[in-house]
């Protein structure tokens, strides 16, 4: 099974601002998130693959999922680059921008990443990574925009497609890999909404 989890929250997902490339720590609500999801998939197999982007906060949350087991970092699961928007609060960003960037998926705000671009490097990586999920259990966490590209992967669909997704902090998303492909069981399952 390959298990996308989007990382546990923080200050500024909590405050509604666009989180690309900035560094910042879990929040206590995401420290949390981050440890229903582990519930929720544990017990680890001795063999499940953990890899994380980058970034701090998918780094805390692969660690407590990973408990004391090992975590490959993979480039191609860090956050769409937003460029001149990154930190700007999402009601900030003007009309007009919002119409471009959801009509057009080669536009990359101010110096920043494509969807288009997002998109191909999420797809390389879940191509290797679903012949690998067929052995075992392969979990990435990552961020919003990784676990919406990955799942239009599953599906077969364009990028313009993600902009209609939601995708909760502290969420896992299931592909399972099939003889005929690959199918999504599941999408922005929450495991620390009962909590």
């Amino acid at each position: 099974m390959l298990i996308i989890v989007r990382h546990g929250q923080t200050d500024a997902n909590a405050r509604g601002v666009l989180l690309g490339r900035a560094d910042p720590a879990l929040d206590k609500t995401g420290r949390t998130q981050a440890s229903s999801v582990a519930a929720a998939l544990s017990p680890l197999r001795r063999d499940t693959r953990i890899i994380s982007s980058p970034l701090r906060r998918a780094r805390e949350t692969a660690a407590i999922i990973a408990r004391e087991g090992e975590v490959e970092i993979d480039e191609r699961w860090i956050e769409l680059d937003y460029g001149s928007f990154e930190g700007t609060p999402v009601v900030d960003v003007p009309e007009a921008t919002w119409a471009r960037w959801r009509s057009d998926a080669d536009f990359a705000p101010g110096g920043g990443e494509s969807l288009r671009a997002l998109g191909r490097r999420v797809c390389d990586s879940c191509d290797e990574l679903i012949a690998d999920a067929v052995r075992r259990d392969v979990i990435v966490v990552t961020h919003v925009s990784p676990v919406k590209a990955a799942t239009a992967w599953a599906l077969g669909v364009g990028d313009d497609v993600t902009w209609r997704m939601y995708v909760a902090p502290g969420s896992v998303t299931r592909v399972a890999p099939r003889a005929w492909g690959r199918v999504l069981t599941s999408f922005n399952e929450t495991p620390w909404s009962s909590v």
